[in-house]
């Protein structure tokens, strides 16, 4: 996509998101739904397939276009953009990465047109911030294999049609090798998803537990070559570390226009509390981390792109501006006072967003340890 298009993508994004999204966001906290309406109008966007290729229907964006739509879409609620981002990210990147030209013909077409949405099945009770604890197992049985195990936390579980199920297929009972990446449709016999969790915060975004019980997957099904899956899951995660930082970034944003505008047109003692020299720092703080993270996103994603660096410039960009974001949306319900403690005012819905950021796809600890051992052992 040349840089005229894909400017014109971004405008009708940033048009949309504003003005129908977001002002539906207290519809969807309460409701804990996004409407029809708007996931139709997220794939007619193509909003499905953003990162996808093109000979997929997809849109194709490189990741330094990726993080310009991921902040626009920061700007309202992140279950809007939960809706479409696995199939993006961390699942849709897995099969066109490793998948066979079979399963990219079979699945592709489909995620990019929001005609189907997948699920990253690798998180489980006991294997969360470190996956190489994972104990789902799939047993070759001749031409197939029998997968048995219970997945935690999925996202868009209850809507997907297919799971990316990371399990055991090595003699290993623990640790990054024996773990194979298999593709399972989620009408297959013994497939169960439980109901949707009631969590603090993005409501809309909808995750579940997933459990696998004696599921038969035809060997064809399975992504890379057997005993890769802990490489793939790895490298989607990288990818998708990335736009979670960019998606913080469009996140802060808003948090500082609500504060900004709050602290402008909100009057104490006969004047705004704009013009309170404390309210200002406040304001102050927000906006030089806010530019620290929006440049330290753009330059992680230029060197994502050229392939110099895909591991320690996605961890950093993680663990700052999902850090950052937390800073933000706390100081903009400080500027509110205690109307932004209330329900249904903008920040103090942030506020509740925000902190699963710096849990999900790797914790603000395992990107530390990510960026250090990058440090001591950048091979």
């Amino acid at each position: 996509m040349d840089a005229e298009d894909f400017g014109q993508v971004l405008a009708a994004v940033r048009e949309f998101v504003r003005k129908e999204v977001v002002p539906r966001e207290t519809e969807i906290d309460e409701r804990d739904e996004i409407p029809a309406v708007l996931r139709d109008k997220a794939a007619e966007l193509g909003l499905f397939g953003w990162a996808l290729p093109e000979e997929y229907g997809g849109l194709g964006l490189r990741m330094a276009e990726d993080v310009r739509l991921a902040i626009e879409l920061g700007y309202t609620t992140p279950a809007f953009r939960s809706l479409f981002g696995t199939n993006n990210g961390i699942a849709g990147q897995a099969i066109v990465n490793y998948g066979t030209e079979q399963q990219r013909a079979r699945w592709l077409p489909r995620l990019a047109a929001g005609q189907a949405i997948a699920s990253f099945a690798l998180t489980e009770t006991e294997a969360g911030s470190d996956p190489s604890g994972l104990s789902s197992r799939a047993v070759r049985d001749g031409d197939l294999y029998r997968l048995s195990g219970t997945k935690r936390f999925i996202t868009n579980a209850p809507l997907a049609e297919l799971f990316v199920v990371f399990a055991r297929t090595g003699p290993e009972p623990t640790g990054r090798h024996g773990i194979t990446a298999l593709l399972v449709p989620s009408g297959s016999a013994g497939v169960t998803v439980g109901p949707h969790d009631a969590k603090m915060g993005q409501a809309g975004a909808w995750t579940s537990e997933v459990f696998f019980d004696d599921v038969e997957v035809p060997v064809d099904a399975v992504i890379g070559d057997e005993g890769q899956g802990f490489r793939i899951a790895m490298a989607s995660l990288a990818r998708g570390r990335l736009h979670i930082a960019a998606l913080c970034v469009g996140m802060a944003e808003r948090a500082l226009a609500e504060a900004v505008e709050h602290a402008r047109t909100t009057r104490q003692g006969g004047k705004p509390i704009g013009e309170h020299q404390l309210v200002q720092a406040l304001l102050a703080e927000s906006h030089v981390e806010l530019v620290a993270g929006r440049a330290m996103v753009h330059e992680a994603a230029a060197a994502y792109d050229s392939g110099e660096d895909r591991k320690l410039g996605p961890s950093s960009a993680k663990l700052f501006c999902t850090e950052m974001l937390g800073r933000v949306a706390d100081r903009a319900v400080q500027v509110h006072g205690g109307m932004g403690y209330m329900r249904g005012v903008t920040v103090e819905r942030i506020y509740r967003d925000a902190r699963l950021f710096r849990i999900y796809e790797g914790t603000s600890e395992i990107q530390k340890l990510v960026i250090a051992r990058q440090l001591l052992d950048p091979r």
